[in-house]
């Protein structure tokens, strides 16, 4: 670790002082920044949004990368950005450690500042350096589950639907620390598969949620994994031939969609974890390494919860594509 904070530091962009008053500081700093899924998607259009302010307000040289929630893209695309040498690159840690740490080792023998967001890689940053700028999954799932219980009132033996790709364990902390807490107070919890490709198109995942519903007409909520899922309740539910607060809807993130949810009684708790701030504090932070030193940034963007009660003191933001 040492060798690869004294390679950071002997880097030729400290060869002059940055005028750090002015707007456009960071000029000359070249960042590949992963924004995750396509472009103009929910989630990711607020965290390109985050990002494009920052590379506005600092002036930097950003390259953005859309990789459409698909882990094997993800990491082909970091192959690819670490074999161009930026100043610093912005990932997601949605491919998990395995994938990333070959990768990252290629880089800090580059020199090349690394930073992660939305999914955490403890032991890849443990190895060779970065900082993570995102929600802390576990415990905000668990803390979802709890206050889920608290809210709805479910005791042991309820049953409760949690949708989660199983398969990709790093990426999915969050439903299952939701899961866990669930199952700490007895209630059931019926698996329901997710797939990551359905945050892109979340009408794909109509078939398996209908499906689902349909085998546990006595389910009390359903836990969805992401933004575009949760703001897609209401079409999943009429499908199944739900109304409006029949099941109980909750899961992680905001977006006008889900604001409408809210207004309409099909959603009725979220978990939210700012993702303007996944786009703009990583360029912020390669930046400050870059240009001062300083070390890289680990930010817990969780902002709490967001309900049926609170849900109008956001919804412009949201609305507008910031929350």
């Amino acid at each position: 670790m040492a060798a690869f904070l004294f390679a950071l530091i002997s880097m030729p962009v400290f060869a002059q002082i940055p005028e750090l008053e002015k707007q456009g500081w960071c000029e000359g700093v070249k960042i590949r920044f992963f924004a995750g899924g396509k472009e103009g998607d929910g989630f990711a259009a607020i965290v390109h949004r985050g990002a494009l302010a920052a590379a506005r307000d600092l002036g930097a040289d950003v390259e953005y990368v859309f990789s459409g929630w698909d882990s094997q893209i993800m990491t082909q695309q970091l192959r690819e950005a670490v074999a161009q040498e930026p100043d610093g690159i912005a990932m997601m840690g949605h491919p998990g450690s395995e994938a990333i740490m070959p990768l990252a080792a290629e880089a800090a023998e580059k020199g090349i500042i690394m930073m992660y967001q939305n999914v955490d890689v403890p032991d890849v940053r443990a190895a060779y350096g970065g900082g993570y700028v995102g929600a802390q999954l576990a415990a905000q799932g668990r803390a979802l589950g709890e206050e889920a219980i608290r809210q709805f009132g479910l005791t042991a033996g309820d049953k409760v639907i949690v949708q989660v790709n199983l398969a990709q364990r790093e990426r999915a902390q969050r439903e299952l620390g939701v899961w866990e807490r669930l199952e700490e107070d007895g209630i059931e919890v019926i698996h329901m598969e997710g797939n990551p490709a359905w945050a892109a198109d979340p009408n794909l995942a109509i078939p398996t949620v209908v499906a689902s519903l349909t085998a546990n007409p006595d389910v009390k909520m359903v836990v969805f994994p992401g933004g575009q899922a949760l703001g897609n309740t209401q079409t999943y539910f009429e499908a199944a031939g739900l109304t409006a607060g029949q099941v109980k809807a909750i899961g992680f993130d905001t977006n006008e969609f889900i604001m409408n949810g809210f207004e309409d009684g099909w959603i009725h708790l979220t978990s939210d974890q700012q993702p303007f701030l996944q786009g703009y504090l990583p360029i912020l932070s390669i930046c400050q390494t870059a240009k001062l030193g300083l070390a890289p940034m680990n930010v817990d963007t969780g902002a709490g919860f967001i309900d049926v009660n609170n849900y109008q003191q956001v919804r412009d933001l949201a609305n507008a594509g910031y929350r």
